[in-house]
């Protein structure tokens, strides 16, 4: 049988429309990485993603990554707290001068704590300070049960909503193959 799935659409028209979510004591530091790494985007890719049925990119080669990451167009930013890699924000540009959160997201262990606001925050400030015109991203129920709650807490305002009959996807996947909960 399968069961509903709701996309949500939310987009950032001007930068004064920005919410920041308080900085977390410490503060977590966030970099860019800006040489094209596959190994690096697929590991946040699968650490962040794996408990939320983030599949697409499961099967991409290192060439398709490479692809995908040595283009001006896109920025990633990892969020490290303590030193250790906690999530990360994956920015594209677009033509018509939009930029897309293509993906953000913590690791598990790290959700709960004011990371996600704050990564999301300087997510979209990066996401301006890259020449958009305006900021997007969709969000759908099998993300984490904060995204869209954070993304609208971030000042971004739904402009479409969709809902399709999906296949059922039994568990996530989890970070590696062969994961299973603890």
């Amino acid at each position: 049988m399968q069961e509903p799935v709701t996309t949500w659409y939310l987009e950032m028209r001007a930068p004064a429309q920005l919410q920041r979510a308080r900085v977390p004591q410490p503060a977590p530091l966030i970099l860019r990485a800006e040489l094209p790494l596959p190994m690096l985007n697929r590991f946040l890719y699968t650490a962040v993603g794996g408990h939320w049925y983030w599949r697409d990119r499961l099967d991409w080669t290192y060439a398709r990554w490479m692809q995908w990451l040595d283009r001006p167009e896109l920025q990633t930013w990892v969020m490290y707290v303590r030193g250790t890699p906690a999530g990360y924000v994956e920015l594209e540009y677009q033509p018509g001068d939009d930029v897309e959160i293509a993906y953000f997201g913590l690791m598990r262990e790290f959700i709960g704590r004011g990371l996600g606001g704050h990564l999301l925050s300087e997510g979209i400030a990066r996401a301006w300070d890259m020449g958009a015109r305006r900021v997007w991203v969709h969000t759908c129920t099998l993300d984490g049960p904060a995204a869209l709650a954070n993304y609208e807490a971030r000042g971004m305002l739904r402009y479409h909503q969709e809902t399709r009959l999906h296949d059922p996807l039994g568990e996530p996947d989890g970070p590696w193959p062969g994961w299973t909960r603890a």
